[in-house]
């Protein structure tokens, strides 16, 4: 059910940008980049990285949805993983 709010619910990013950023794929710089260290090293997330995303022309909210995709995503793939194992 997050899934699939997230993903198609209402949002100020695209729908498109959702998926990709939950898939963590198919974005252009700098999103790209923020969402792949959102998936791989949250943790290391600074205030440079969001500013680049918003210095490209998105709003803080989709900056926003952008980021909650891409650490739902990498949670989903994670527990997808650990429950086949």
């Amino acid at each position: 059910m997050l899934v699939a709010r997230i993903l198609g619910g209402d949002g100020e990013a695209p729908p498109a940008w959702r998926r990709a950023a939950f898939d963590n794929s198919g974005l252009a710089e700098p999103l790209s980049a923020l969402v792949d260290k959102v998936a791989r090293h949250a943790h290391r997330v600074t205030d440079q990285d969001i500013a680049a995303a918003k210095a490209s022309g998105l709003s803080e909210d989709q900056v926003f949805e952008i980021v909650v995709c891409a650490a739902v995503g990498q949670a989903t793939r994670s527990t997808r993983r650990r429950l086949q194992s």
